[in-house]
Order: structure tokens, then C-alpha cells, then sequence
């Protein structure tokens, strides 16, 4: 009996039971011979076993499973096709064989269902039901391809006598030699018309019961395929279809081969087949060996935050927040997992995590836990489960406590902010007065009034206390707009200055991320870190002014003594271990945004399940509860949230509102523009013609005369250009009178005189 084993570390497993009697025993092989066997193939990590044997054989191999309790739930089995030939020439078996080969995989030669096909097995039937004591004897796919090959036979050998074979033998010299013996081989003869005999073999082509019959180029049957079995109760069920062409399929052979071929994933299924132990859950094909091995796990020796992990001084126990989520999640798996913790570290420096992971594909380790960072060049070398904990890099800097002033209220806004604000009050106070000057009586008066009232207005808008009424369209579109954007910002001022009053504010120079790469100061991080690659490689930051520290003490003394005294401007480490930093010394704070986003897991060899079944037993720890309820155990500490401090947040800025100042400017501009074309087109109207009689046609004269225009109150305007219509029509009418009683005297003058002239020519 010869076992082949695929060894990999929990990964798939396939038990291949190849020629198992004849290969080790012989024939000769005996129960306890195949029980031994089956018991090694029981302590190793497969449940998959493939079993190539013959029908004599099989059925007891499959009997000693049964009895070892090999043939349960997790177990797969696969035969060749020795099960389907038993299945189908010795149907029906006792109950007792049956049960032994329940869910069991098995394949069968391909035969498409034809009108041949069913008749000859109803004669096979017939024959051997009337010949037999014991009932019909079944007919395999053996016992078909048997019968098409007598007929293959047979038209080959026509084929031969046609082509003007004969049947002539002749001795071979190379069996001469071999006088004597058993067997009598030197009284064999060869066939001298061997291969005109197989050349009509393979140009055969006719149709038998087991479908057409022809060899392709390569001497192989057309179109081979494999019914795929699946044992069940008394029987069996075909679960799909096994074919070069096309793979694993569904669809009966003869109709692929005539669609294009497709070998994808996505096209490759089989109907859900039964399991062993009658279960239709797709087994996991491997389990851990009941040998005593047990996994080696590396869980790296920290030397600072033990609060992570860490080992008990001369013990081999660990403990700590990984160790906990660890012990959790194996025991909510649906199978036992024997583990060994193995320190990993020499106890005076933290070790390197990415060297942990190597080990694990070097096979020194079989997995890895503890406060790994999941990162990209370590998923290169091994699998990781689904993060336990958030943990990206963050920025701690040294911070000040800011104290109340007199000026506080100036701290909200920063001076920027301050002074477009000024100026846009100012804009906004001029724009109006200009809109509202010529028909609103309270934005007229003396130059140094109207001042006054641009300046009122426009502060009085801040409280919304304004009372002089806006009377003009293009005024009131803007002041609505201007109220808006005065009340966004005394909002934003009013929360800011709320917050800078009531809460402790602290302050650092350092603003975050940006702030380190922008300047020269040493940064601090921690020892074996991934942080100072990220840094070097993805931040650009020079490799000279990166500090690496050990323990929480070696970072507040870095801190405190700055980069002035050889210390360094900020740290850069992972959350979890700056929250435990920082939770007993509040002098130092967070600064920034977390700029990367990361988490730890455990790491297990390339393609093995175990990582998804404790993946998906994280995600149960993270649902109930669990895991929130470890993380406040250990890294939860409140010795600085009591104080209610925090950060001091960035002052106003423009950049905040300048949107807003935009639109504003722009509804101001605009109006404005609008307000000048009406203006003009009203001077036009109403003084082209003064300006042509007047002689003042010059561009000062126009400029002077267009500034009094508009200085003029809009109702004067019209009212004298009423006036002046008048006088024009009045004149107009008294010169039509005139003309007319000049026009009467002269018709009665000229009427005299030719009177006087007729009665002169009578005298």
C-alpha cells in the first residue's frame, strides 16, 4: 500500500490512496494490512483521499473506513471508476455495502443515451436474466466499449482485406533466443500486416452503442469524457460532467463541444453532491492530525508596552491584550487547535516584526501573533487575519496649557480673516450707499454725514441692527447676500470663541504630519517600527533625522529636552501604543490628523485556512462584544481624559470662507455695474441736448457734468426734466401763434394792395 501525501502548512490536502493493495502487499494484502494503513492516512492532516485500487479490493477498503470512522462528516472520498463498474453490473447491493460507500465521489466512463444504446442493454437484459439464477447481470461501460470494439474490430479488418491484406505470420530473431522457458515465447509469430491492420483501425468511423467512434490525429477517442457520481441511500445520482474540453460542467458533453471552449472558474460547477455523514456543507478537506504536533507560533518578547504582550519571567506563559484576543478566537473555532507559544526576541530590544513574518515562511513558525502591523510588503510573505485593532501612525508633540486674556476674544479669527472681514464691511457699506444715494434720503447730507452712515451701516449689518431701509432692488439683493454671509461668520466666531473660553485649550508648534516634513527637527520613533520606513520611503523624510526609542520613558525625555538638547521635536508611533504614551502624561498630546490607516492581525503561511476561520472568529469577538471589553482591559487608562483638555484647534482661517467673500464681492460688482449702465443711460436722456446748447461737449465737461448728475437727488432730476419739457412745449406753442398772425397780416396786406391797384384802373 503506497500513501502520497501533498504536505503543506494547513493549506489544501489531498491523500492519494494509489494502488493500494497491490503496490505495497501485493495480492496478498489482508485486512490488517489495509486497516494500518488507513489509520497512518487518519493521523495526517488530509481529509481528502483519492482511492485507485481495484473492485476486488475497494469495497474493503471502504468497509475498514467505515469502521475507523473515516467515512463521517469532514471526510471526502473520490474512486476511479472501479466503484461505478460494481454500481452498475452488481445493482442492486445489500444494504450493508451500500452503507459503506455512502457519499462517496466516484467517476464513469461517458456514454450519450441513444436509441442503440437502450436496446442492446435491453437484450443484455433479457440474455442474462434468463441464463442466471440470481437475476440480470448488469452492464457497465466496459461491457459497451467491449462491444463496439468487436465492431471496430470488424470493420477494420474489412477495411484490411480490402486494401489487399493477407494473413501471413513470420518469426521473430529477438524471441529466437529465447528457447525453452514456460511461457514458450520463441513459438511466437509476427503479424506482417500489423500496421495496415491499425491504420484501418483508427480510419474507422461509425457510430455503436457508446456513441460515434473515431481517433483524432493523436490515436485518442473523439470527444472523452466522465460522468461525475455521487453515492446515495440505495444508489446513485450523477452530480455533473468531467471532459478536457470543457472541465467540470453541468451540461452534457456533447453540447459543449459545440460552443467555444471555456475553462474560467466562473463555468466550472457540479450539482451539490452529499456529503459523507450526510451532510450537504462542503467539507474543509483538512483537519489538524491527531500525531501530537502542535503549531508553532511566534509571539515577538517586547520589552516595552507590556500592557501589548509579554512573557512571565520564567515561565512560558504570555499574557496581554493579542494574547486574550488570541485565546478567544481559538476558542470560538469549530475544531481544536493545538498551539505552542515560542518567544521570539532577545528581551533587551523590541524585535522586528517583518522578521517574525519571514520566519513564518521559512517554516520556523507556523504562524505569528502579537502587535504585527498589517502592511503591505508583509502580506507579500504571509496571509493575515482580519484586523483586531485600528492602529495607524499619529504625530505626539510636547503641548502648552493656553490661559484666558484680555484679548481672547481676537483668537478665533486669524489676522488675515480679521482684515478681509474690515474690508469687506467697508465694500459692502460703500456699495450700498452708492445704490441708495440718489433716492434715499437717509444716505444723503453732508459729505461728512454720509461718511458716518457708510461706517453705521455697514457695522450695524454685524448685529443685524441696521435702520436705515434699503429702498432700491440692487441694494436690497445685496444686503441680503451681506447678512448672510455675517451671519456664517459671527456663527463660526461664536463657536470658536465658546470653545476657547470654556474648555482648556492646549497648544503645540507642531500642527502634524506637514509640520515635521517641512522642517529639520529630529523625529523620534519607535525601535523595529514600520514607522521609520514609512517615513523614509514614503514621506521622504532624511533617514539622519529619524531617532529610534525603546520604552515610554526613552520618548518623554526625548520630548522634554527638544531638539535644542538632543531630544526631538515629535514622536511618530501607532495608536495603540501613543494612547497607553500618553494616558499617565498629559503634557503631551496628539497633533494632526492620523495619517495612515492600518491594524494588526495574525499572520499564517500563504493560502491557509486558518486565517479565514480566525478571521471570521474576530468578527464574532468584534459583533458580541468581546473584543471592545479586551481592549478596555488593557489599553484603556484615564488618567489625563478627566481634565478636560484639549487640543487647541486651528484658528479661523480664510480659506474657510473665502467662497463666501466671493460671492459677495461678486453680487456687489455686479450690482454696481448695473446701477453705472442705468446711470449713464439716464444722463444720456436727460442731458445730451443741455450739454450740446451749453457748449460743454468736451470730455471734462461731460465727466464734471455726469458726477453732479449723479450726486443729484434722482427726484430733482426728473423734475427739472419735466420742467424743461414744459418750457420747450410752452415756447413751442407761443412761436406757432406768432408765425400765425404773421402769416394773417401779410395775406390782409398783400389783399389791400391789390385792392388799391383795381381801383386805380378804373379811375
Amino acid at each position: 500500500m503506497k500513501l502520497n501525501m501533498k504536505d503543506s502548512h494547513y493549506s489544501g490536502f489531498l491523500g492519494i490512496v494509489e494502488d493500494l493493495i497491490q503496490s505495497t502487499y501485493g495480492t496478498e494484502a489482508t485486512r490488517d494490512n489495509i486497516t494500518d494503513e488507513l489509520v497512518k492516512v487518519a493521523l495526517t492532516e488530509s481529509r481528502i483521499i483519492v482511492l485507485h485500487t481495484y473492485a476486488g479490493a475497494g469495497p474493503v477498503v471502504l468497509e475498514v473506513a467505515t469502521f475507523l470512522g473515516m467515512m463521517g462528516s469532514g471526510y471526502v472520498w473520490i474512486t476511479t471508476n472501479w466503484l461505478s463498474t460494481i454500481l452498475d453490473t452488481n445493482s442492486p447491493l445489500p444494504t450493508s455495502a451500500m452503507d459503506d460507500f455512502q457519499g462517496v465521489i466516484t467517476l464513469r466512463m461517458y456514454t450519450p443515451d441513444s436509441e442503440v444504446k437502450r436496446k442492446f442493454v435491453s437484450r443484455w437484459s433479457n440474455l442474462t436474466s434468463e441464463k442466471s439464477a440470481n437475476g440480470s447481470f448488469g452492464m457497465s461501460t466496459y461491457g459497451l466499449y467491449a462491444y463496439d470494439t468487436v465492431w471496430l474490430l470488424a470493420h477494420a479488418i474489412d477495411a484490411f482485406f480490402n486494401k489487399g491484406g493477407i494473413i501471413s505470420f513470420s518469426n521473430d530473431s529477438k524471441l529466437t533466443g529465447l528457447h525453452g522457458g514456460s511461457l514458450n515465447l520463441d513459438a511466437m509469430n509476427i503479424f506482417d500486416g500489423g500496421n495496415l491492420l491499425l491504420k484501418s483501425i483508427l480510419q474507422v468511423n461509425i457510430t455503436g452503442v457508446t456513441g460515434p467512434i473515431n481517433f483524432t490525429s493523436d490515436r485518442d477517442l473523439i470527444h472523452p469524457a466522465f460522468e461525475v457520481i455521487n453515492v446515495i441511500g440505495t444508489g446513485s445520482r450523477r452530480i455533473g460532467y468531467w471532459s478536457n474540453y470543457s472541465g467540470l460542467s453541468v451540461m452534457p458533453p456533447e453540447t459543449l463541444y459545440t460552443n467555444p471552449r471555456n475553462l474560467s472558474s466562473a463555468n466550472q460547477r457540479l450539482y451539490s453532491p452529499i456529503w459523507p455523514g450526510q451532510t450537504t456543507q462542503r467539507p474543509r478537506g483538512w483537519a489538524f492530525p491527531n500525531n501530537g504536533r502542535q503549531l508553532k507560533i511566534g509571539v515577538p518578547k517586547r520589552v516595552s508596552y507590556r500592557e501589548i504582550v509579554s512573557q512571565e519571567e520564567g515561565t512560558d506563559m504570555f499574557k496581554g491584550y493579542c494574547i486574550d484576543v488570541f485565546i478567544a478566537a481559538v476558542n470560538l473555532l469549530p475544531y481544536g487547535l493545538p498551539y505552542k507559544l515560542i518567544p521570539f526576541g532577545d528581551g533587551r530590544n523590541n524585535p522586528s516584526h517583518t522578521e517574525l513574518v519571514r520566519l513564518i515562511t521559512t517554516g520556523v513558525y507556523d504562524a505569528a501573533i502579537g502587535d504585527i502591523a498589517i502592511i503591505t510588503n508583509r502580506t507579500r510573505m504571509a496571509d493575515f487575519t482580519q484586523p483586531y485593532i485600528e492602529s495607524g501612525l499619529v504625530v505626539v508633540a510636547p503641548v502648552r496649557k493656553l490661559n484666558s486674556s484680555a484679548w481672547s476674544f481676537l483668537r478665533p479669527f486669524t489676522p488675515v480673516m480679521w482684515a478681509v472681514t474690515a474690508f469687506f464691511f467697508l465694500v459692502v457699506g460703500v456699495a450700498v450707499w452708492i445704490l441708495e444715494h440718489r433716492i434715499n434720503d437717509e444716505f444723503r447730507g453732508p459729505p461728512r454725514k454720509q461718511a458716518v452712515t457708510i461706517l453705521w451701516f455697514s457695522l450695524s449689518t454685524l448685529f443685524f441692527s441696521h435702520r436705515e431701509n434699503t429702498i432700491s432692488t440692487l441694494g436690497r439683493i445685496v444686503l441680503l447676500i451681506w447678512l448672510f454671509v455675517v451671519l456664517i461668520i459671527t456663527s463660526s466666531y461664536t463657536a470658536s470663541l465658546t470653545s476657547i473660553l470654556t474648555v482648556q485649550q492646549l497648544s503645540s508648534p507642531i500642527k502634524g504630519i506637514e509640520t515635521l516634513i517641512n522642517s529639520n527637527d529630529p523625529i523620534g520613533h519607535q525601535q523595529d517600527s514600520y514607522a521609520r520606513n514609512y517615513l523614509v520611503e514614503e514621506l521622504g523624510i532624511r533617514e539622519s533625522r529619524l531617532i529610534p526609542l525603546i520604552s515610554p520613558e526613552d520618548y518623554a525625555k526625548a520630548l522634554r529636552d527638544g531638539p535644542q538638547r538632543g531630544g526631538v521635536a515629535a514622536v511618530v508611533d501607532e495608536r495603540a501604543f501613543v494612547d497607553l504614551f500618553l494616558s499617565t502624561r498629559c503634557e503631551f498630546s496628539i497633533v494632526g490628523q492620523e495619517f495612515t490607516k492600518a491594524g494588526w492581525g495574525f499572520a499564517f503561511p500563504r493560502d491557509s485556512p486558518l486565517a479565514i476561520d480566525m478571521s471570521t472568529a474576530i468578527l464574532r469577538l468584534s459583533e458580541n462584544g468581546d473584543l471592545q471589553r479586551m481592549h478596555d482591559k488593557w489599553l484603556m487608562r484615564s488618567a489625563c481624559t478627566s481634565q478636560g483638555t484639549t487640543l487647541a484647534v486651528d484658528r479661523l482661517q480664510l480659506k474657510s470662507f473665502w467662497g463666501l467673500f466671493v460671492i459677495c464681492g461678486f453680487a456687489c460688482f455686479l450690482a454696481l455695474c448695473i446701477y453705472f449702465i442705468q446711470m449713464l443711460r439716464q444722463f444720456s436722456k436727460h442731458y445730451s441736448e443741455e450739454l450740446e446748447s451749453s457748449g460743454r461737449s468736451s470730455v471734462s465737461g461731460r465727466v464734471q457734468t455726469f458726477l453732479s448728475f449723479v450726486d443729484e437727488k434722482e427726484e430733482t432730476v426728473k423734475s427739472r426734466s419735466k420742467r424743461r419739457q414744459m418750457e420747450r412745449t410752452s415756447n413751442r406753442s407761443v412761436g406757432e401763434e406768432d408765425e400765425s398772425t404773421n402769416s394773417y397780416k401779410r395775406r390782409h396786406l398783400e389783399s389791400s394792395s391789390n385792392k388799391s391797384l383795381y381801383s386805380g384802373d378804373e379811375v
